[in-house]
């Protein structure tokens, strides 16, 4: 059910603005074959993440030089499997020397091919098609801007699953440091490893949000609240980077002779917490806090002494993590440094 409450308003969108560029491109400009229009809706919709307002522009040109080409070359040479051959490498060859870009290019091949082989050479010319392409277009970004999905909703689900990853990160490596469990260690860091795609469906999520609070009116008045997950993209991505680091540490600690104390695991706990906090309170609109707290109180924490090497690497990296996480919650960098305990404090001494 979480699925399709995400997808639904794609559905919707490519559902009614098909139905409604078939309408127009007949009613209102004549066309009695408009291929191109809903098909142009259900491209621009389904090629959001970020770049549907690029994409459309990509989209109405080629199919428009696709379609040009298509016509003209079939005109000449008529269909066939060769003529089909030579039709796409003219246009694709076209499509390269005016935009270099994999969809453009696509999109002009692809277009090429329909009319070279669906559409038949005595039917509407390649303006009508044109136009039919730009109706659609323009229809797919209405449907997008009003019937829009929660642009909320989306970056919140995609940075949640990037702050619930950290968290189990970080608790799995704090258990392993407890227990002095290296197949625990070993956990750990096999699900950092796969945590980098979690934050790449973020960013790009993170577009498509913004793109939403740019087109839809209905978003129009909630931007600064998207502003807080602009503000937490780049410092969550760094955190996660560190925390790789920290799961790859703590398995090579559990190998040496001074294992890390516990009191360390304690604190990767309280940073873990603190991650899930930030999710909690950025997912209900609120200014992170409490988040902020958690992590203040872990910087104020002192370091552990007698340490081995890979431990003290740990400790550098959680320091990292949550410098990156304060930040996160709308600190700047120099002031999110100035909490950490200094490290050489001489209360860090023996």
């Amino acid at each position: 059910m979480g699925t399709f409450g995400l997808v639904a308003p794609s559905i919707a969108q490519c559902a009614v603005g098909s139905a409604i560029a078939w309408i127009i491109a007949i009613e209102l400009l004549g066309h009695p074959r408009p291929f191109f229009a809903p098909i142009s809706v259900l491209i621009c919709v389904g090629m959001g993440l970020g770049q549907r307002l690029r994409r459309v522009v990509d989209l109405v040109v080629g199919v428009s030089v696709g379609v040009g080409v298509g016509d003209l070359l079939v005109s000449w040479i008529g269909s066939g499997p060769l003529q089909l051959a030579l039709v796409v490498a003219l246009a694709m060859t076209v499509a390269v020397l005016l935009n270099s870009g994999a969809l453009f290019v696509a999109q002009v091949g692809s277009s090429a091919v329909l009319v070279a082989t669906l559409v038949p050479v005595d039917g509407a010319g390649g303006f009508d098609r044109m136009a039919d392409a730009l109706t659609g277009g323009v229809v797919g970004v209405a449907a997008v801007a009003l019937l829009p999905a929660s642009p909320f909703s989306i970056a919140a689900k995609h940075l949640s699953g990037v702050l619930d990853a950290m968290s189990t990160v970080l608790e799995r490596s704090a258990q392993a440091i407890e227990r002095h469990d290296m197949d625990l260690a070993a956990d750990a860091l096999e699900e950092a490893r796969t945590t980098q795609a979690a934050v790449e469906e973020f960013e790009a999520a993170l577009e498509t949000s913004k793109e939403i609070t740019l087109i839809s009116p209905l978003h129009w008045h909630r931007r600064s609240r998207l502003a807080r997950y602009e503000t937490a993209a780049v410092p969550v991505d760094l955190a996660l980077r560190n925390v790789r680091v920290l799961a790859r540490r703590t398995l090579a600690s559990l190998g040496e002779s001074s294992p890390p104390p516990a009191a360390l695991a304690e604190a990767m706990r309280e940073v873990s917490e603190a991650a899930l906090l930030l999710q909690l309170e950025l997912s209900a609109g609120r200014e992170p806090t409490l988040a902020r707290q958690a992590l203040l109180a872990v910087a104020a924490r002192e370091r552990p002494r007698d340490l081995g090497f890979s431990a003290h690497v740990i400790i550098a990296q959680l320091r990292s993590v949550v410098v990156d996480l304060l930040q996160a919650t709308g600190m700047d960098n120099k002031e999110a440094a100035a909490t950490l305990t200094p490290l050489d404090d001489p209360a860090h001494h023996d």
